[in-house]
């Protein structure tokens, strides 16, 4: 592939329940083989997001999200600014995607757009596969994934 004008992460672990909805929408994402799109897999660790992201028109992150009080499999939109200003909802990994664009915005390797699509998450335990209302989700995800990316012209 040419240089991606947008890349698409899916952030998670698939033996930590719900925390594998990043991985398993990019899966169905990457069936799609859309030109001008790089989708791939990330723990989360801000450098392995770095080198992914930097110079791209449009990154889509793709994160599990723990939120008091939750409503499991609700799906958030949000631009990393607005991420930044959420109190009650947190990132499922050690280091948050905020940490990671302010160390991009450091070294200047950020993309030019950030999106991120957040899923509420019910279980974040050791195991395989998602709870039921994560995986009734799925599906509306990869949509607003697909909308975002027709949105600035690729897929």
């Amino acid at each position: 592939m040419t240089d991606p004008r947008a890349v698409v992460i899916g952030i998670g672990n698939r033996f930590r329940s719900d925390d594998a909805i990043g991985p398993v929408v990019a899966a169905r994402l990457e069936e799609l083989a859309l030109p001008g799109v790089l989708v791939t897999v990330c723990d989360g660790e801000p450098a392995g997001l770095l080198d992914t992201w930097a110079g791209v028109d449009l990154a889509v992150i793709i994160d599990a999200v723990r939120c008091e009080p939750a409503t499991p499999g609700r799906i958030w939109r949000t631009t990393i600014d607005e991420v930044c200003g959420l109190p009650s909802a947190t990132s499922s990994h050690a280091v948050g995607i905020p940490e990671a664009v302010r160390l991009g915005q450091a070294l200047g390797r950020v993309p030019a757009e950030l999106v991120v699509i957040a899923v509420e998450a019910d279980s974040l335990v050791l195991g395989d596969g998602l709870s039921g209302p994560v995986a009734a989700a799925a599906p509306e995800v990869l949509r607003t994934v697909l909308r975002e990316l027709s949105r600035v012209g690729v897929g």
